[in-house]
């Protein structure tokens, strides 16, 4: 596996360890950013729970602790104030639907392999981002990630591979589709992809 497919499943990996609905942290965010991935990846080691089952415990675990709503606001951009309360809705499940689909697969098969290092954390008011390192074999990949303050609580609003959003990357490709095509058609691509992607898992 080359070196940009393994960071791309690390990405994916760790992506999926936070995705939720809605949730908050209320703690400090290192804290407990380590408790809640560590939780994760001990259910995705554990050897009495197998495919769907393994990925709803998972799930279970990190669901009340990632703002899934605002990183997908995040990532539409300035098309989302156009829509509606219900292309809103419709928009944030539809874009959970291609994340778990595009990853659910790959998880397993690598989180045995990796360890999660925590080397720093930065707070600058209502946001913070938390620092780690993947290690994997020979690899070494600077993941963080990124928090917002809301009512006392802390939730993930993005993650950072390397230098790069998450966020930003989707963002910039949206835009694009948006901009030749129209929303309606990065909503049809997006539910073909999360067809495809569903089919082929």
């Amino acid at each position: 596996m080359n070196g940009l497919l393994i960071r791309t499943v690390i990405f994916g990996c760790t992506l999926h360890l936070l995705v939720g609905v809605a949730g908050a942290w209320a703690g400090p965010p290192t804290e407990i950013a380590q408790q809640v991935i560590e939780k994760a990846l001990d259910a995705l080691k554990d050897p009495t729970s197998q495919g769907e089952a393994r990925r709803q415990k998972v799930k279970r675990i990190v669901d009340p602790y990632f703002d899934y709503q605002e990183m997908a606001k995040r990532s539409l951009g300035p098309a989302w104030g156009k829509l509606s309360a219900g292309q809103r809705q419709e928009f944030v499940q539809l874009f959970a639907q291609l994340l778990e689909a595009s990853y659910s697969d790959k998880i397993e098969k690598y989180a045995q392999r990796v360890k999660i290092n925590y080397t720093g954390e930065i707070l600058e008011g209502e946001y913070a981002e938390v620092r780690t390192v993947v290690v994997r074999a020979n690899d070494r990949i600077p993941l963080n990630y990124r928090l917002l303050q809301e009512g006392g609580a802390w939730k993930v609003y993005d993650v950072v591979i390397e230098g790069v959003s998450l966020v930003s990357n989707y963002r910039s490709q949206f835009s694009r589709i948006i901009h030749e095509s129209g929303y309606a058609e990065l909503v049809k691509r997006l539910k073909t992809k999360v067809s495809e992607l569903t089919r082929a898992g």
